[in-house]
């Protein structure tokens, strides 16, 4: 079964199930990116589609689903990413707030500071990158923007560091944000 979305399904659902369906229409067609061209998460995908020219409705949601199909190439689940890192073989940086990464963070990871940023593109070709965030939106946009830039082995951590506190470490503590 192939699969679809409703175009009368609110934004802000729709940003649920697929979370880079707002890259994808920034970069497809420049909608959501800013406040000149966003959405309201109760305005419905097709409402957004008129209101940009008439952007043609089946052609917006193919462009979201290939996006997700990517975005889920570029996720790698905690138990993968545990592999990789007890062989050494992925360096885990986490794009998190500094409040949150002092909080909490996985053993050996870096925090994305300006000079990291700068350094990444130094690592050796081969070096797995895992992003991570609290639950996977934010690490997802790094990776993507990472792999935009020319980082080939970069990767999400699926879930974020919530999941790997329950698969991986369950001593990591576990949290939300108010």
């Amino acid at each position: 079964m192939t699969a679809t979305i409703d175009p009368n399904l609110p934004m802000r659902d729709l940003l649920a199930q697929y979370p880079g369906a707002q890259r994808a229409l920034f970069r497809s067609y420049h909608v959501g990116g800013c406040s000149s061209c966003g959405f309201r998460p109760d305005e419905t995908l097709a409402e957004v589609c008129t209101r940009n020219d008439n952007l043609p409705i089946a052609e917006v949601v193919s462009t979201i689903l290939s996006a997700h199909e990517a975005d889920q190439n570029m996720q790698i689940s905690p138990a993968d990413a545990a592999v990789f890192a007890k062989a050494g073989k992925a360096k885990f940086v986490d794009v998190r707030t500094r409040e949150e990464f002092d909080a909490v963070h996985i053993e050996g990871s870096e925090f994305l500071t300006q000079d990291l940023m700068h350094e990444l593109g130094g690592w050796p070709r081969e070096q797995l990158i895992v992003f991570v965030c609290h639950h996977g939106v934010r690490s997802l946009d790094a990776a993507s923007y990472f792999a935009g830039h020319g980082l080939e082995n970069v990767r999400s951590l699926t879930g974020g560091i919530d999941a790997w506190s329950i698969e991986i470490d369950p001593a990591l503590p576990r949290y939300e944000l108010e």
